[in-house]
């Protein structure tokens, strides 16, 4: 057995209706707190309410910068951080889904360092210190894992880039995850942050620097997103697929904390920083089929064991030919949860395509693929999932 390392600094505070005890959390870290989320719908208000008498009970002022975006820019992090800096902020609390919370974490790291977080990204010279801010997350969606990472992505819309903080210093002291704050998410999110779920767990499955640690619980949370997704998509009222979905989303978290991704989010990273229109989980699914055909030859067993989980039928099969299998059962699953998308769906302009591949190359992530793939095989990924 290899040797490897399994950190997980985050304090994981799970279960049903546990979004009340979100004001004597953050009161552990500070009393001045900048919380952070996306505009206050009808359907926010409830859980604004709670946090608000959280907040009043544990005696903690707050200021509520509620700009967040879905793949949250430059801009906007810097108009939050200002906010935090004439509240005095020495908390800051993330509240929502994946934009919510990585808005949150580079406003933490903006507020207490010079210049901008787009200054700090993870391959700078200069990073993020120990007076980065603590954070506090409470997810509302399960999909991102935000909620148990060292990871903040953000978009600069100057450059079209997409990229990320990556440091030890902004994992979550405390994350909140609460399946009842999930119910009300719409059908299409449901469905694209649940498939972000699966590409987080089997991406850390498949990567080389993976772990038997993060493999186990790679392995489960493919097997609930497998057993719940579909569920959570037709009926999302359903706490205990609800629930399934957020562990899963947690487990799948840790797992790229630890191990990381592959090639399709490098792939999907790029069309956001080229798109923003296009949430991550869309792209995900938009390359997915055309990355596994692509892979499934250089990682046989795993993608065997993919297919498993998916096809109990699979077991008697030879790993050969149930790794090829993988391909067309991800297929089914993409079309049973409404997802089977390509780019031309979602109004990708085809000649952006080539400088998706360039800005591919710029991340790390394809470089930890099973099968490492050039620039023109990103390219002619690229072209295939334009048109399936």
């Amino acid at each position: 057995m290899k040797t490897f390392n399994y950190f997980q600094p985050t304090d994981i505070r799970f279960g049903c209706g546990r979004v009340k005890e979100v004001g004597d959390v953050v009161a552990q870290f500070g009393k001045r707190c900048l919380f952070v989320s996306r505009p206050v719908s009808n359907v926010f208000e409830p859980v604004m309410e709670k946090i608000k008498k959280s907040f009043s009970d544990a005696g903690v002022s707050f200021v509520h910068f509620d700009g967040v975006i879905p793949n949250p820019t430059t801009d906007i992090v810097t108009l939050g951080a200002e906010l935090a800096r004439s509240h005095n902020a020495d908390v800051v609390l993330g509240v929502g889904g994946g934009s919510s919370m990585d808005t949150a974490k580079a406003i933490a790291v903006e507020v207490s360092h010079r210049g901008t977080s787009w200054d700090y990204l993870f391959f700078r010279e200069t990073q993020p210190t120990e007076k980065t801010l603590p954070i506090i997350t409470v997810t509302t969606t399960s999909g991102t894992g935000s909620q148990v990472t060292q990871v903040a992505v953000i978009i600069n819309p100057k450059e079209k880039r997409k990229s990320a903080i990556y440091n030890s210093v902004i994992y979550p002291r405390v994350s909140i995850i609460d399946p009842e704050l999930t119910l009300t998410v719409p059908q299409h999110i449901t469905a694209s942050t649940g498939f972000d779920v699966f590409a987080h767990s089997f991406e850390a499955y498949i990567h080389k620097n993976t772990s038997p640690y993060t493999g186990i619980l790679a392995l489960e949370a493919i097997r609930l997103v497998v057993e719940h997704l579909s569920t959570t998509v037709k009926d999302g009222s359903n706490i205990e697929a609800r629930s399934a979905m957020s562990w899963a989303d947690t487990l799948a978290g840790l797992c790229i904390a630890n191990a990381g991704v592959t090639l399709p989010h490098g792939i999907a990273m790029a069309v956001g920083g080229s798109c923003p229109h296009v949430m991550h989980g869309e792209a995900l699914a938009a390359v997915y089929p055309e990355f596994m055909r692509f892979t499934y030859p250089s990682a046989i067993q795993k993608f065997a064991r993919l297919a498993r989980i998916f096809d109990n039928d699979l077991t008697d099969t030879t790993d050969e030919a149930a790794a090829k299998e993988s391909c067309s059962v991800a297929d089914d699953f993409l079309k049973k949860i409404g997802m089977y998308l390509s780019l031309e769906d979602l109004k990708v302009p085809e000649n952006e395509t080539e400088e998706i591949a360039d800005h591919t190359m710029e991340l790390p992530d394809y470089t930890n693929n099973p099968r490492l793939a050039t620039r023109d095989e990103v390219f002619a990924i690229l072209k295939k999932a334009f048109r399936h």
